[in-house]
């Protein structure tokens, strides 16, 4: 209820600005006044007891005597000294609050320079979506709102759902064509008509936000360049939305960039559909990518402070959302940790509390992902830059923030009291965390992909070319060595056979009859006759081949033979495979990144999980590991063209070659009754190493990366 600092503003006389608007609100069944100032449409939401207090500030009645008329009105809601304080350096930051006072133009000038830092500081800890207004669109918005509002309507509605589902079929009658396309969207013969389609889309975006607004009776007042990840895109400022009294205007306003982006990317996906390759054909394709892609990393992901994060505001009825979880989170650290037993939380409950808390933990770690890998991605294009995003990032998000916590345990006058236990548990939380990290071992292990194969099998491949007329032996049946599998036929073969019989026999009446001659020469007829012998053998094995019989005793496995029944199969094709089903073992590929743990670490024991059955774990009784970097994958099923983990190079049409090179470990396990063992079943073997913590295990990996990537 009382604060220390209540002296420096208990004698002022202050009351709001003649020109500020007052709005109210409902969010979730709670009245907030919403004030707005018209001359930098700007915005600050209060609670009624809030504003109540706020109402009563006159020229000529001072803060003290308004908070204790206030106090001895409502004491049970009456804002306490500190919330007071707060509330009040607020809207005297928003240039909301008025009073006589001498230096009050030096204090204009102050406040105004105040505010310029904060926002460059904002920019610069905000420096992947930095922001630069240029123009007021407002007047054009005026002029053309009586065309474009006619859209905004049930009719438009109607139309934006037929064109919007038109687009949908589209896309997955097209769909392999689109998955094809979108390997090569960051090449840089295409960043240029990438970065046209990110504009035209951005562009009809922020029009889209700003026309609802306006057809709502809101004001757009400015309009200007954001660099986005470095990247200049068009902006509005449609903030005014925010003094709606109708919750669903306030979301129709969020949703407005979304939906002119899906209608757009709708008709791009006709035009895309009817041209062929050239540049309205890739434009329209890039249109359509970064429709969908942007929509849903950032306009609808509520994690990010866009177009989600103000819808989701409005749904759960939680007005500043990221603010509000943030002073939650410094609730509890203040209150639990620090000891300031006065302090009051934001939220309602407790029920609320844990959302906040979850959402600012939450929103924080996924913005920590996000823009790493953009990082990421930036230095895989342009190491430069990503190198110098990489030191902004560094400075304003641990460098500021560290010196802003500092400054705040050495100078906060709430924690006057409190300040040497705030500054121990502080320390004493770092102090922890560096231990845990860097001194306390924990469980370390590394998984890597393979499949199971048998330790004796043989491939089955046609040895003629022939017709599959009969399936002898089932697949998925036990065999015997020479027992016949499949059946083939060859007309072509049969009429050669017979042709080549009646050439034999030519050559042998041309011999006799050149012995009963005198002087023939005998020589070319009898190598003529060697050859068409030989030319008789090879069709009768041939023959003979067209009937596949097993070479050992095992498990005929032919998953695929039954489609080949009546079709024509060309020579050296795999028809399946004899395996012997008594003993089996797993061959793994162990990336580059994991071969220092496989070499240079002790490996304590080693399990095998089979997709499909990942509960039941093959313990592992040896395994053998093969000198030297490979690039052909034991099966396709490991790459990425076959479903596997694996990435495997774009000039393979088998996918059995792997992108970068890996080490082949074949392990041995026994099999068990309550795993099926089958040829070829991929999965996935874990080797379990000595504990390790970690910090040294996070900074090896990030070396690992920077060199594999970076060649740092």
């Amino acid at each position: 209820m009382f604060s220390e600092s209540w002296y420096r503003v208990a004698s002022q006389r202050l009351c709001l600005r003649p020109g500020v608007r007052v709005r109210r609100q409902n969010f979730r069944g709670e009245r907030w006044f919403v004030l707005e100032n018209p001359f930098t449409n700007e915005f600050y939401r209060m609670r009624p007891a809030a504003y109540e207090f706020v109402a009563r500030l006159r020229a000529d009645r001072s803060v003290g005597e308004v908070w204790q008329a206030c106090l001895e009105r409502s004491p049970d809601e009456a804002p306490g000294q500190e919330a007071v304080l707060q509330m009040l350096s607020q809207l005297y930051l928003f240039n909301l609050l008025q009073y006589d006072n001498a230096s009050d133009v030096a204090a204009l000038f102050s406040r105004q320079k105040k505010r310029q830092q904060q926002e460059l500081r904002s920019r610069l800890l905000n420096i992947m979506f930095m922001r630069f207004p240029l123009l007021d669109p407002d007047r054009f918005l005026v002029r053309t709102l009586p065309y474009m509002g006619r859209l905004i309507s049930a009719a438009g509605a109607a139309l934006w759902l037929v064109v919007v589902g038109l687009g949908i079929k589209t896309v997955m009658d097209h769909f392999p064509a689109l998955r094809e396309q979108g390997q090569s969207v960051l090449t840089p013969a295409n960043l240029p008509l990438l970065y046209v389609g990110l504009i035209l889309i951005k562009t009809i975006h922020e029009f889209g936000h700003a026309y609802f607004c306006r057809k709502f009776g809101g004001e757009v007042h400015a309009m200007g360049v954001m660099l986005m990840i470095f990247t200049p895109v068009p902006y509005v400022d449609a903030t005014s939305s925010w003094s709606f009294r109708e919750r669903w205007k306030r979301v129709m306003v969020g949703l407005a960039g979304m939906i002119v982006e899906l209608f757009v990317a709708a008709i791009a996906s006709f035009v895309w559909a009817r041209t062929a390759a050239g540049t309205v054909h890739n434009l329209a394709y890039n249109m359509m990518f970064v429709a969908s892609v942007s929509t849903v990393v950032f306009n609808i992901n509520p994690l990010l402070r866009f177009d989600g994060y103000y819808i989701l505001s409005d749904l759960v009825g939680i007005p500043n959302l990221t603010q509000r979880a943030g002073r939650q989170l410094r609730y509890y650290a203040e209150r639990y940790l620090f000891g300031l037993t006065r302090e009051q939380s934001p939220a309602l409950n407790r029920r609320e509390g844990a959302w906040l808390s979850v959402y600012g933990v939450v929103s924080g770690v996924y913005r920590i992902f996000v823009f790493g890998g953009i990082l990421l991605a930036i230095g895989d294009h342009f190491f430069l830059i990503g190198v110098v995003m990489a030191a902004v990032c560094f400075i304003s998000w641990v460098t500021v923030p560290v010196i802003r916590f500092c400054r705040y345990l050495a100078s906060e006058p709430r924690l006057e009291r409190q300040r040497t236990r705030a500054v121990s548990v502080s320390a004493g939380l770092i102090a922890a965390a560096l231990v845990l990290l860097q001194f306390i071992p924990f469980p370390s292990h590394f998984r890597a992909p393979g499949v199971v194969q048998a330790t004796v099998w043989t491939e089955m491949v046609t040895a003629a070319a022939g017709q599959v007329v009969e399936m002898v032996a089932a697949p998925g049946s036990p065999v015997k060595m020479g027992q016949p599998l499949v059946r083939m036929v060859n007309p072509e073969i049969d009429l050669e056979m017979k042709q080549a019989v009646a050439a034999v026999q030519e050559v042998d009446a041309r011999i006799r009859l050149a012995l009963s001659g005198t002087g023939a020469d005998l020589r070319p007829l009898r190598q003529r006759l060697i050859a068409l012998s030989n030319r008789v053998e090879k069709l009768r094995y041939d023959q003979s081949s067209l009937v596949l019989t097993s070479r050992q005793d095992g498990l005929w496995v032919a998953p695929e033979l039954k489609d080949a029944v009546r079709r024509w199969v060309p020579k050296g094709t795999r028809l399946g495979i004899l395996v012997n089903p008594a003993a089996f073992r797993f061959t793994a590929t162990v990336p580059q990144e994991d071969v220092d743990a496989l070499f240079a670490r002790h490996i304590n024991g080693a399990e095998v999980r089979l997709s499909g059955q990942a509960a039941a774990a093959l313990k592992i009784t040896s395994w053998q590991t093969i000198p030297g970097a490979q690039r052909t994958l034991p099966s396709p099923a490991l790459g990425w063209r076959g479903g596997g983990d694996v990435p495997v190079a774009p000039d393979d049409p088998h996918g059995q070659k792997a992108a970068e090179p890996f080490f082949e470990v074949r392990a041995e396990f026994a099999p068990t009754d309550a795993v099926a063992m089958l040829h070829g079943r991929s999965g996935r073997i874990r080797f379990d190493l000595d504990s390790e913590p970690l910090l040294p295990r996070a900074v090896r990996r990030l070396r690992q990366l920077l060199q594999k990537r970076y060649q740092l």
